[in-house]
């Protein structure tokens, strides 16, 4: 018989009994080896030859064996029966001395001519796994990404798959080293790994590490790598085996993607122009270039549209970002404006928006000049890439980074994601922009319809400072005001509008002329805020559907009186003024708040307090004291020790106040911040004369003479006329229609106030007498005579006032 043909029914049936003993299979059997078991068998399947291998198998020896049929000791010895030719290979489970059964996988040869066959076999799934091990290691030795190299003690490369190589195809061979192929400090670092295997015998796994090829300057990839350590059969160490997955396109692609989130991450969270500019910048270096700079159009930086144009010439560019800063940058970090581009093709597309990339010296040439290059090229740079700011059909500016030294040269891929990232960057400039120009118009708008800063009015020196929202956030129509009244007095206000933006400053500003109205009114302040009240919900009522609750204010008015040194004051929701004394004391007034101003109908209380000559009063909004989330009452604290610190009598209160918003306000503050300061004054008490009036019409002839007599000593004789027939006049009406008791005041002060105060609260009417009236005339002759005349109201009172001009010496 000639073993020729698998397919005969000895094999098939021998498969189908491995099959049908499946179950009774013992493969976890102590007594399967590992080393090749042989036999030899003649023609009628007798065993003439038996190796110690086989005993090892089977646990029979040769004595036992040879000279029997090999059917004795197969499992299934029926199949071995009806076989009529020897199989050339297959499985069969042989039985073991010892009990129990062996799978094993045979192959048969013929031996001296077909009458003996050798036949050779092993434990089956020692074949199996020789057989995946080896399909293994073909498919990993076939990898143009991973390299296998088997490493000695020195860490010289004994054996490789290369060429197939992703270190490097030409370099890698038996012999190298793995300096010999990368950089030292990479090629080091990867030995230091491979050192720490061999010692430790610990595997390392998946360990990335970026790299740089010795023999392409330039070229940088990343490793994946994988080791082992490699033992004889004694245990000792023998080498160490590595496995080198070429890892550039995953870590490029992951940092790719980390770039791109990091600049939806970072880039655009702040609407200053410049801060979102170095936010770009910042975050390209290092993770995407060695030097970035962003330069942007003039009107780009002033919140305005850039120009559209084509071509060269002066794009007023300006260098509005670099990173990192610390760096050896060329002449454009020390000058404003951006040198003109020449006139180039490239320049044209490139204001269309696509983006480039050259070498240095490619750059040169395209620059043209000498200075231009040095102007713009930094010094050991080898590759540039330049993308437009393009935003809504406006070229902004541009971006350009630069990589430098051993970083690898700019590629198509690095072009997309920059298109990405100059697409995004450009939209958060355009925002923050357009956030500039509206920001700038708000605040433009709130400081018109402010007061000057200073004031110089007879009862107090006056200084209000403003500071609008900073940190991306709109103005909050904060206010203040410092409003002359006559009699000398002086109406103080702070007020905080609901809401921002343009719509805030208008609600500021019609607020503010309704207060100086009722101002002019001489109201108690009381009941300007009560009137203000029902102002805002006539507003309210105005305004769009849905946008009434975003209608309101806190306000605080004072009026402060030198002649009497005693301050008036009511708050609708607004925190308290804060007083210092002369003496340097520092006290909150103690005042009770009303209800906001967007509440009518609810009153509101009069607080009057002493002041003492060189008193500062100080009134702000809550933007002073609300910072970092701290509440009012903890702000106010700061404010008190702030002014203790900061203020001094001889000072400028304006320094005093610019001094104190600088403190106490974040410079990110999202909430206006205003502050205004009063430094009173008071009227001598030789410039105030005052007379009780008998409630007698004869005390009209007295009053006039004791008029006279006041205003000779004091040196007014050229007023005497005109002040005789205004006290004439004034006293008559208070005799005939008012109620006692009865006052007349005189007060000098730059000009000279006559003022008659009753008991009752009839308000004077100015009229034009006819020809046969007998009286009405009173109140007409005063106006023609004094420059300016009025009546206020107070508690169970009224006063009737004039002022004329007192003429000083030349």
């Amino acid at each position: 018989m000639s073993p020729t043909n698998a397919d005969h029914p000895y094999a098939a049936r021998t498969a189908e009994n491995t099959k049908n003993s499946s179950n009774a299979d013992h493969r976890a059997s102590p007594h399967t080896v590992d080393r090749l078991a042989a036999a030899v068998l003649d023609d009628r399947g007798i065993v003439v030859r038996w190796t110690v291998t086989a005993q090892d198998l089977t646990g029979f020896n040769a004595e036992e064996v040879c000279g029997r049929l090999i059917h004795h000791l197969v499992a299934h010895p029926m199949e071995l029966r009806r076989a009529t030719q020897m199989p050339s290979s297959g499985r069969v489970r042989l039985r073991h001395k010892a009990g129990g059964t062996v799978e094993a996988t045979f192959r048969t040869a013929e031996v001296e001519g077909p009458a003996e066959f050798l036949v050779v076999a092993a434990p089956a799934h020692h074949v199996a796994d020789h057989v995946h091990g080896a399909a293994l290691l073909r498919a990993l030795s076939s990898q143009d990404r991973v390299t296998i190299a088997v490493h000695d003690m020195d860490l010289t490369i004994q054996q490789t798959n290369a060429p197939s190589s992703p270190i490097d195809a030409h370099a890698v061979h038996p012999g190298t080293r793995l300096g010999d192929v990368l950089c030292s400090k990479d090629a080091e670092a990867i030995q230091t790994m491979l050192r720490e295997v061999l010692q430790t015998g610990v595997p390392a796994a998946r360990v990335s590490q970026r790299v740089s090829w010795r023999h392409r300057p330039g070229g940088q990839g990343a490793l994946s790598l994988s080791a082992f350590r490699l033992e004889d059969a004694l245990g000792r160490p023998t080498g160490v085996a590595a496995l080198y997955i070429d890892d550039t396109e995953r870590v490029r692609t992951r940092r790719h993607l980390d770039l791109a989130r990091d600049v939806a991450e970072r880039v655009g969270s702040s609407l200053d122009v410049v801060r979102t500019a170095q936010d770009l910048a910042d975050v390209l270096v290092p993770a995407f270039g060695d030097l970035a700079a962003v330069d942007l159009a003039r009107s780009v930086l002033d919140g305005e549209e850039p120009s559209k144009r084509l071509g060269g010439g002066d794009l007023h560019l300006h260098s509005a970002a670099l990173a990192p800063a610390t760096a050896v940058w060329p002449a454009r970090s020390r000058r404003g404006g951006i040198p003109p581009f020449p006139d180039h093709p490239f320049l044209r597309s490139f204001q269309k928006g696509t983006a480039f990339v050259f070498s240095a010296e490619d750059y040169a040439d395209v620059l043209g000049d000498p200075a231009l290059t040095e102007f713009h090229v930094p010094a050991g740079c080898h590759s540039v890439l330049v993308a437009p700011l393009h935003a809504r059909d406006l070229t902004l500016g541009a971006i350009t980074v630069w990589r430098c030294g051993r970083s690898a040269m700019f590629d198509e891929g690095d072009v997309d994601l920059m298109k990405q990232i100059a697409s995004r960057g450009a939209l958060a400039i355009d925002n923050a922009r357009r956030y500039t120009r509206e920001h700038r118009a708000a605040v433009g708008l709130q400081q018109r319809l402010l007061p000057p800063a200073t004031t110089e009015p007879p009862a107090a020196q006056t200084a209000g400072v403003y500071r609008p929202a900073a940190g991306g956030a709109e103005i909050r129509g904060d206010w203040y005001d410092a409003i002359a009244l006559p009699s000398l007095r002086l109406a103080l206000v702070v007020g905080d509008v609901v809401g921002h933006g343009m719509a805030a400053s208008a609600t500021m500003g019609r607020l503010r002329a309704a207060i100086q109205t009722l101002a002019d009114l001489e109201l108690e302040p009381d009941e300007l805020l009560a009137r203000i009240a029902d102002l805002v919900q006539r507003l309210a009522a105005e305004a769009p559907s849905g946008d009434g609750d975003t209608v309101g204010a806190t306000c605080l008015y004072a009026i402060y009186d030198p002649v009497t040194r005693r301050c008036a004051m009511a708050s609708a929701g607004h925190p308290p003024p804060v007083l210092v004394r002369p003496d340097g004391a520092i006290e909150p007034v103690d005042i009770s708040p009303g209800p906001p101003l967007a509440l009518s109908g609810m009153p509101y209380e009069t607080t009057v307090i002493d002041v003492e000559p060189a008193s500062v009063l100080a009134l702000y909004t809550d933007g002073l004291i609300e910072r970092g989330g701290n509440g009012s009452d903890d702000g106010l604290r700061h404010l008190t020790k702030a002014l203790a610190a900061l203020y001094r009598p001889d000072g400028a209160l304006e320094e005093t106040g610019r001094a104190l918003l600088a403190d106490l306000v974040d410079p990110d503050t999202r909430d206006d911040a205003t502050l205004l300061l009063a430094r009173t004054r008071a009227v001598p008490e030789d410039d105030i004369a005052t007379w009780q009036i008998p409630a007698d019409l004869a005390a009209v002839s007295k009053a006039r003479e004791w008029t006279t007599r006041q205003l000779t000593a004091w040196g007014l004789d050229d007023l005497r006329f005109t002040t005789e027939l205004i006290v004439s006049e004034l006293v008559t009406n208070a005799i005939r229609y008012g109620r006692p008791p009865t006052e007349l005041r005189l007060i000098r002060h730059g000009v000279l106030v006559c003022e008659v105060t009753d008991s009752s609260s009839t308000q004077p009417r100015l009229r034009r007498a006819r020809a046969t009236d007998e009286g009405g005339r009173g109140l007409f002759i005063v106006a023609q005579l004094a420059e300016r005349w009025g009546c206020r109201h107070g508690q169970n009172r009224k006063t009737i006032w004039s002022e004329q001009p007192i003429e000083r010496s030349p």
